[in-house]
């Protein structure tokens, strides 16, 4: 007789210190800018099977985060827990990006220079050569480097198969032209990380680097 099969626990509760990190990152992400107002936003994941995020709030200042102003959602970027605040509708497409590329967190930027990048390269930003790409794990030299660009849309799922047809395992980051920027990491301290780096890169081609 085969045993019954146990499962595990579905998580809905948010671990000890991830609303601290969220609300840290955010901080320090809108002293750059690049969440002005209360635009941009960031997850973490906190399981796998099935997906459940921790995505900061939505319609909250990013520089005054607290740690409970977080949500856990499912991948369909629904909050878990009714009666908690309201998580940013792009939390799909962070569910979306994390279930494609395995990324441990996700940040999200409104970086001027993305949108003004993806403007200008509206199929993707080229470059190589750069030193400042190891930071990304790619070489600096003789690797040729392409930021993918894709369409705005306000359907989030829509959003997630522009992405899905451009995406490059190689590059972890995407620009959503006249929006913003979107990169990933293992963690939360390396997608961090992820979003300078290619912050720098679109910087430089911005102010006249060659490709």
């Amino acid at each position: 007789m085969t045993a019954p099969r146990i499962l595990a626990p579905v998580t809905t509760a948010l671990p000890e210190g991830v609303g601290a990190d969220l609300a840290r990152e955010s901080a320090r992400f809108a002293a750059l800018g690049w969440m002005r107002g209360t635009s941009g936003n960031l997850s973490v994941v906190v399981a796998r099977d099935p997906l459940r995020l921790a995505v900061t709030a939505s319609g909250k200042d990013k520089s005054e985060l607290e740690p409970d102003d977080v949500v856990v959602v499912d991948g369909d970027g629904r909050a878990v827990d009714e009666g908690t605040a309201k998580p940013s509708a792009e939390a799909v497409f962070h569910a979306r990006i994390v279930a494609r590329t395995g990324a441990g967190a996700v940040v999200h930027v409104h970086h001027l220079g993305a949108v003004l990048a993806a403007d200008r390269h509206p199929h993707g930003v080229e470059i190589e050569g750069l030193e400042m790409l190891k930071g990304i794990a790619r070489k600096a030299d003789g690797d040729l480097v392409t930021i993918p660009v894709i369409a705005n849309s306000q359907d989030m799922h829509e959003l997630g198969d522009r992405f899905e047809k451009v995406h490059d395992d190689r590059t972890p980051a995407v620009i959503v032209a006249r929006h913003g920027l979107y990169a990933w990491g293992d963690d939360l301290m390396q997608a961090r990380h992820h979003t300078e780096i290619v912050a720098w890169v679109i910087d430089y081609v911005n102010r006249g680097g060659t490709p």
